[in-house]
């Protein structure tokens, strides 16, 4: 099972503001703390003690910290790749690496005497983390994680996401991804148009970010990329991460029936495997619901997205649910209930024949 993380950034925000941040993340069970060390400017003993006490406190707390860093940063404090106790004794759980170095020392690195984790950039789609591997690293202080793309329309496109994914999935390796918070102010640089990994969930809600991610099952962590996020997205979090079914949110029609809303929402879906290009269908519904009469309503044009339900004008097929895939004419005897949310209809191509899952009312 994979964890939830959320991300500080000491030199822009208070320990105060920070800790009470920690707190009501750790309260909804998030495991992971990113954070950033790109540069050190001004009074490096002030940054650095600052720094070391929200390490402390997340460290009370749990929780493993995970810091950014760059090459350029070695230099400037004079630390070598092959002496990590700064980083010990700034308590950190792990240091991610913003470019690396030659696939040696990175291997070299894993194998240090403070079991510290080497995260490294899973952005890149070149042969990096084979390079890697041919060093013979320590393989479970070996992490990959993705960047976070501050400025709009720079993010990755999925097809990259996956290929670069699976660079590490073959070498089982912890993966991590960063979704994007609309509560958020602020992140590690001035400007910002969110923090997601993936361009196309900038402006989806926090929940569906989470879907995605969840039903396209390729990556272990997820980490909110800005902060602060809000207390409900936490919670929202949370609960997708942990639900035992994905849950796809609907809107339904103003004159659903109570037999209708029964179906749709006391029932756990399951996609039928012989799938059509037309629909995807829920069958045993049709066979728990036998008995129920399912008259004719509403029984419009169908268009993709649209939840469905046979009437009684289906014979044996009364009472099936189904999601429109594509648009289709409808002969009266399909009653359209309610459709998919406009923010959630993305998450359609992302459901798997022979997979379950549930519907959900959206929430207003």
């Amino acid at each position: 099972m994979g964890k939830l993380g959320v991300s500080i950034y000491p030199e822009r925000s208070t320990f105060e503001k920070d800790a009470a941040y920690l707190d009501l993340a750790h309260q909804y069970g998030f495991q992971r703390v990113f954070t950033s060390l790109l540069e050190v400017s001004g009074d490096q003993e002030a940054v650095f003690g600052n720094f070391k006490r929200v390490v402390a406190h997340a460290n009370q707390l749990g929780m493993q910290v995970m810091i950014d860093i760059n090459p350029g940063l070695f230099q400037q404090l004079g630390i070598s790749y092959d002496n990590l106790s700064f980083f010990h004794e700034l308590g950190a759980w792990g240091i991610r690496l913003d470019n690396g170095f030659t696939g040696q020392e990175e291997a070299q690195m894993t194998r240090n005497p403070y079991d510290l984790k080497i995260e490294i950039n899973m952005s890149q789609g070149t042969s990096y983390v084979d390079n890697i591997m041919s060093y013979s690293p320590k393989r479970e202080n070996l992490f990959g994680c993705h960047n976070f793309y501050p400025h709009r329309y720079s993010g990755l496109g999925e097809g990259f996401f996956k290929q670069c994914t699976a660079q590490f999935a073959q070498y089982h390796l912890n993966t991590a991804a960063f979704v994007n918070s609309h509560e958020a102010t602020f992140g590690p640089w001035p400007t910002q148009d969110g923090l997601p990994t993936l361009e196309v969930d900038r402006d989806l809600p926090i929940a569906t970010q989470m879907k995605h991610y969840v039903l396209m099952d390729n990556v272990d962590d997820l980490i909110v990329g800005n902060a602060y996020a809000s207390e409900a997205e936490l919670k929202t979090m949370q609960h997708v991460f942990n639900a035992e079914f994905p849950e796809v949110a609907i809107e339904v029609v103003d004159d659903i029936t109570p037999d209708e809303r029964k179906v749709l929402f006391e029932s756990l879906h399951s996609y039928r495997g012989d799938r059509s290009e037309y629909l995807l269908r829920s069958t045993m519904t049709r066979v728990i619901y036998k008995e129920l009469p399912f008259p004719a309503h509403n029984s419009v044009a169908i268009k993709r997205g649209d939840i469905l339900i046979d009437n009684v004008g289906y014979g044996q097929y009364k009472g099936e649910t189904q999601i429109a895939l594509q648009a289709m004419p409808n002969d009266g005897r399909v009653n359209v209930v309610g459709h998919i949310a406009p923010t959630e209809l993305c998450l359609l191509d992302y459901l798997k024949p022979w997979s379950q899952f549930k519907l959900v009312p959206v929430s207003h």
